[in-house]
């Protein structure tokens, strides 16, 4: 049965009208006898082979969302269009084949699954189109197959009368002789026909997806489901469609759907979506929403843009994403988020800072500059007044006497001739004459003190003379001051770098001090990396225990996930450690961990109830900042008596240099220094016990500073201690502290007081203030020394939380006082420190040559030659032991007087500064000063007062400071000397012996607290011990290490340098006679000579030759 081949409505022209077409069945959907055609559901159209000129200019279909960037809502991705994939690169080869049957008529044979989305029954049928054109030779030779797509699975699971007519498309085409010649003279070409199968199959998905979503839809109603999503298997980094049934849920009678929704349980990116009307039966509406990578659950709402909701039953809907990050992952991810967030931020705001710097930098160079020029003025003014002068006085000529043309000269018999160059820019010459050259000459002539003066003939204009002198000037005063500049910021810069430098290296130190028990790999532990920790339970009450656990967490053990599991710790390779791996997370900025007997319970090692703390590097996560409120009754340098002055200052700084918020409240005493407060102004008054209490404010060394001033005069006595009252005056400053901390709102997290004086602060926060409003405070109460008002500081044991002294010896010397010994729960020994700001050789002004370790040989060289003109001793390279004390007996003033002597008697020379409260001793040491000033002037001095620069001075010019204290809770002398590379030679006792390891004695002690030997030191209280020490270092020679120079060495000829291995060297006697000598051994490339290690700062390195006759 002949028949008239329809064209796809999407392919017109598809067939030209002469043309001969077979259509043959294809995978048995036609008998081969009868070629009865079977029932099929859904057939593939033909592909057409001929293309109109319409084609080409097809409409892509829009999608609802548009594909640029910047307009795609959040949380969403463009939907792909159908029949827009990328087209076949690989077409299938074209074989040349001879045609066979008429030359006059060509046939194409065509094999197709048929017309797309039609119902066919009935037999089969074919039809041929007889063509009169005839296809010509010139292409015949060519062969074109053009594989089809495969068939589209079935539309829906369950259909069971679903039937695939044909798995692929076969087409062959039988090319004529000559060149083809489509209608209206178009050229077709397999690009056409590539095209056309692509739009083809996206047309049959299209129809094969709107039949999946009704049966979805279909599905879903019926058993009550008011949303279901398309694919139903949700994957990461996919686009997804979400339906809602809009008549059954709560926006049946909203003419606007919205959805609204955010990613991993409405924790990140959120996203607003406005639902469309589905082109599918029944009420559903769709939209299109993208799943990024990174989720792993997708949750949503729905409303109207208003305040009407479908939310599940306020449960809210939700999809999980398969195949993608769990939660623990995206916790991470988030981490790594929030640090590269903060970086961004931290650079921006570096930027931002660079930028603000710069403009100042223009504005204040434009001020200077205009100062400058201001100044030139000024002095080129003065200069014309001088000008003007001098021109009065100055001519031609001076009868008989001088005349600037020789050949006018009328004057004696004698003629002298002198030719001077004359500058460019001179108006006036002045001159005298002399019977010599200059340093030579006897008789001068000077015109009776007014000089000679002679105008320049033919110089240049006298205004245009002073303008170039004003820019002269001017340059001049620009280049000083930019000069200075540089010079300021260059040390400003290395100021900063050193001090960075010193920190790394303290904190190093630190962490390895107690490496034969704990330490890390890596020892800077960073956020986001792994960490192993190692434990030697040898050394702790774990010790012969059979298993060690490790117990962690982050951040003082209030990490948001909690404590790790607790980890058994197997053996490390040294043989002597355990060891437990963990990863820190990235908001981590603190490791806390704990060691027990047993998974659960037993016996710990906490550290004696601390527990172990090991800072946390490079996290997003910062230590939440303290309020830190320190009462105290001195403060260096404004109200300084001894040490306590100065750690209340230097703690104070270190701790606000960590981010915390310091203040302190202290009295104002008609003795204190105010120079060194900065912008200090009255506050406010309050009345408290009957008086009136004014409170001034100012900043000391950069800390904001509360100042009490009680109008019943009980500060204004002319001095810090020594009156009967004191206890009580400072009773009352302490009540007065905390009221004035209530009454202004403060609410501090502690509350730090110091000693005795401001030991009531601890009683009277429990007793009364915590009840008013200061709750949220934690008492700290620290002894600085337990010589002084030992009730007060039981009492405040009692009550604080937490107390400390001021080095780890001291506190277990003073563990047996009854004061102390019920509290050693809670009683702590921490070693003072010294502010490396305020004692900073390199920008220290009060002494001649700034060092570093550089150049310390020359910085200390200058300082002590300074010093001893200063003090009017002799100039000598002699060793010069200072000493900085308190004259009392704790500072064993005997042992200082017999040191003196000993010093003097081994040609040293020695500077005591320091004054007594006793004035008996004050007398004692007067008269002292009086003998040895009037026998060996020219070697000692005594400065029998206060003086703070003076102090700076001997620092730095002394080879030792002497400290032979018969008891010392720190002492901070020691460290200061260390600071400015003099050696400590102190008295074995609190923490002068945690603070100084001697040379000899003490290697291995120095060693397991990662330090090297710094010092002297000797037991007893006698002159025996300091005979000892004097002894050993008198015939040392002081040499100092500034990278590979070495100072001149004195040292009798034949003497015999001891040389010991310090992991770099080798031991060994090497003689020498002369500097010289030295300095070449030290220079060889063998190496074999190294000096032993003094003492190793994180600042300076002394080394110590050590002679013998």
């Amino acid at each position: 049965m002949a028949l008239q081949p329809q064209r796809p409505v999407c392919c017109p022209g598809t067939i030209s009208e002469n043309s001969h077409l077979r259509i043959r069945s294809v995978l048995g959907l036609f008998s081969q006898s009868s070629l009865k055609f079977q029932e099929v559901t859904r057939i593939s159209a033909t592909p057409r082979m001929l293309a109109g000129s319409v084609y080409s200019k097809r409409q892509p279909r829009r999608s609802l969302i548009p594909m640029t960037k910047a307009s795609n809502p959040r949380g969403f991705a463009p939907k792909p269009q159908a029949g827009t994939s990328i087209r076949k690169k690989d077409l299938n080869k074209v074989d040349e084949k001879e045609v066979s049957g008429s030359s006059s008529s060509s046939k194409h044979t065509i094999s197709s699954s048929g017309l797309t989305d039609r119902r066919v029954a009935g037999e089969a049928q074919t039809a041929e189109v007889a063509s009169s054109s005839r296809i010509p030779s010139t292409v015949g030779k060519r062969r074109l197959v053009v594989l089809g797509e495969t068939e589209q699975k079935a539309l829906a699971a369950g259909e069971k009368e679903t039937k695939v007519a044909v798995s692929e498309s076969n087409l062959d085409i039988i090319d004529g002789d000559e060149p083809p010649e489509a209608q209206n003279g178009i050229a077709y070409t397999t690009t056409d026909i590539q095209e056309s199968l692509v739009k083809l199959k996206a047309d049959m998905d299209a129809r094969a997806h709107k039949q999946l979503l009704e049966n979805l839809a279909d599905q879903n109603f019926s058993r009550g489901n008011k949303v279901f999503v398309v694919p139903q298997i949700v994957n990461p980094d996919q686009v997804i469609e979400v339906f809602l049934n809009r008549s059954s849920s709560a926006l049946a009678n909203e003419a606007d759907v919205l959805i609204k929704g955010a990613y991993n349980g409405w924790r990140w990116k959120f996203f607003t979506e406005k639902l469309q009307k589905a082109d599918i039966k029944g009420d559903w509406w769709s939209c299109q929403i993208y799943v990024p990578k990174e989720a792993y659950r997708v949750d949503y709402v729905f409303f109207n843009g208003a305040n009407t909701y479908e939310n599940n039953n306020s449960e809210d809907f939700f999809l999980l994403v398969e195949g993608g990050m769990d939660e623990v992952a995206f916790e991470d991810f988030l981490l790594e988020e929030e640090h590269k967030k903060l970086k961004k931020l931290a650079a921006e705001q570096a930027e931002k800072e660079r930028q603000a710097e710069e403009q100042c930098r223009k504005e204040a160079e434009k001020v200077a500059s205009e100062a400058d020029r201001a100044q030139a003025k000024v002095e080129v003014e003065k200069k014309k007044r001088g000008f003007n002068h001098v021109m009065k006085l100055a001519s031609n000529s001076a009868h008989h006497i001088w005349h600037i043309e020789p050949s006018l000269f009328k004057g004696g018999d004698r003629l002298y001739l002198s030719t001077v160059a004359v500058p460019g820019r001179a108006l006036v010459l002045d001159w005298v004459f002399a019977d010599g050259p200059p340093g030579k000459a006897v008789v001068y002539d000077n015109n009776n003190s007014q000089d000679f003066h002679a105008v320049v003939p033919k110089s240049i204009p006298e205004v245009v003379s002073w303008v170039e002198e004003e820019n002269e000037i001017y340059r001049k005063f620009q280049e000083d001051r930019r000069s200075k500049e540089e010079a300021i910021r260059k040390r400003t810069e290395k100021t900063v770098r050193m001090k960075a430098e010193t920190k790394e290296r303290t904190m190093k130190l630190f962490l390895l001090s107690q490496k034969h028990i704990v330490y890390t790999e890596p020892i800077d532990v960073q956020a986001g990396r792994m960490v192993t920790v190692f434990y030697n339970p040898y050394h702790t009450v774990l010790n012969g225990k059979p298993e060690v656990w490790f117990k962690c967490s982050f951040n003082r053990w209030n990490h948001h996930k909690g404590p790790l599991p607790p980890q058994k710790m197997v053996p490390a390779e040294n043989g002597s450690h355990l060891k437990a791996t963990v990863k820190v997370p990235m908001d981590a900025y603190m490791m806390d961990f704990v060691f027990s007997e047993r998974e659960n319970g037993g016996i710990y090692d906490n550290r004696n109830g601390m527990d172990y703390h090991i800072p946390v590097t490079g996290g997003i996560a910062k230590e939440p900042p303290m309020h830190i409120v320190h009462i105290a009754v001195e403060m260096a340098p404004i109200a300084k008596v001894g040490g306590l002055g100065d750690v209340v200052t230097s703690l104070s700084r270190a701790v606000q240099d960590l981010g915390h918020t310091v203040d302190v409240v202290l009295p104002k005493y008609d003795c204190m220094n105010l120079s060194n407060v900065k912008d200090l102004h009255h506050r406010n008054s309050f009345a408290w016990g009957e008086t009136e209490i004014s409170v001034w404010f100012g900043k000391v060394e950069g800390l904001p500073v509360y100042f009490l001033e009680p109008k019943n005069g009980m500060f204004s006595v002319g001095c810090i201690y020594g009156r009967s009252d004191d206890g009580h005056r400072f009773g009352f400053f302490c009540h007065a502290a905390l009221e004035f901390l209530l009454q202004s709102g403060f609410r501090p997290d502690i509350l730090h007081c110091h000693d005795w004086s401001s030991a009531p602060v601890a009683w009277l926060f429990k007793e009364h203030y915590i009840y008013y409003g200061l709750s949220n405070a934690r008492v700290i109460f620290t002894i600085h020394n337990l010589e002084f008002g030992v009730h007060n500081i039981g009492r405040a044991m009692t009550y604080a939380d937490k107390a400390t002294t001021v080095s780890q010896t001291y506190s277990r010397e003073v563990a047996g006082n009854p004061a102390i010994s019920p509290h050693l729960h809670k009683f702590h020994g921490i070693v003072n420190g010294i502010d490396p700001d305020i004692w900073d050789p390199y920008n220290d002004q009060f002494i001649p040559v700034p060092y570093t370790p550089e150049n310390v040989v020359e910085g200390k060289k200058a300082a002590k030659e300074a010093l001893q003109q200063r003090l009017g001793l002799k100039t000598s390279d002699h060793p010069l032991v200072g000493i900085i004390t308190r004259l009392t007996v704790q500072k064993g003033i005997h042992l200082i007087k017999h040191a003196v002597w000993r010093t003097l008697e081994h040609n040293g020379q020695v500077v005591l500064l320091g004054s007594a409260p006793d004035s008996r001793i004050q007398n004692d040491f007067a008269n002292m000063a009086s003998e040895l000033h009037s026998s060996h002037g020219d070697q000692v001095r005594f400065c029998l007062t206060y003086n703070e620069p003076l102090s700076h001075l001997i620092y730095a010019g002394a080879d030792f400071i002497l400290v032979p204290s018969l008891f010392e809770p720190c002492g901070l002398t020691q460290l200061i000397a260390m600071r400015y590379g003099s050696i400590p030679v102190v008295r074995r006792t609190g923490g002068l012996y945690d603070t100084v390891f001697d040379v000899d004695n003490d290697r291995e002690r120095a060693q397991a607290q990662g330090l090297e030997p710094n010092g002297f030191s000797f037991d007893g209280a006698d002159s025996a011990g300091v005979d000892d020490v004097l002894n050993r270092h008198s015939n040392i020679c002081l040499v100092r290490q500034t990278g590979m120079v070495l100072l001149a060495v004195q040292a009798r000829d034949g003497a015999r340098l001891v040389l010991e291995s310090t992991g770099f060297g080798l031991y060994g006697t090497l003689p020498f006679g002369t500097e010289q000598n030295i300095m070449m051994v030290w220079g060889e490339k063998s190496g074999t000579l190294f000096l032993k290690s003094l003492y190793s700062t994180v600042d300076h390195s002394l080394f110590l030759l050590v002679l013998y006759s």
